[in-house]
């Protein structure tokens, strides 16, 4: 009984270190993490690096929804907002605005 406990507590651990988080600053607020996408910085690697912990590496979702055909159901600008503000269980402020538009345009191409 006790090594369902503990595999219950570590798995939930992993999963919620997965998803990140974001200290808070002196005025409470979220601090931004992540820095301006560099030229080498392409809108997969942003992706894998933060996204794909909850969307899964190609895009067949897992903890978050499935992002296949997203630029069928939303605008780059709808996918860059939902990204920037969050959405549901999604946390607001996982990307600058810079890498939210590298990835939201790369998104709205997947219908």
């Amino acid at each position: 009984m006790k090594l369902k406990w503990m595999a219950l507590f570590l798995g939930t651990s992993l999963l919620l270190a997965a998803c990140g988080g974001g200290g808070d600053d002196s005025n409470g607020t979220k601090e931004k993490t992540e820095e301006a996408p560099t030229e080498t910085s392409s809108a997969e690697d942003i992706f894998r690096q933060s996204c794909a912990s909850c969307h899964g590496q190609n895009l067949e979702g897992g903890a978050g929804p499935s992002l296949e055909k997203v630029g069928g159901k939303y605008s780059k600008e709808e996918i860059q907002d939902i990204i920037i503000n969050g959405r549901g269980a999604m946390p607001n402020g996982l990307l600058t605005e810079d890498k939210a538009a590298v990835v939201a345009e790369w998104l709205a191409e997947k219908k």
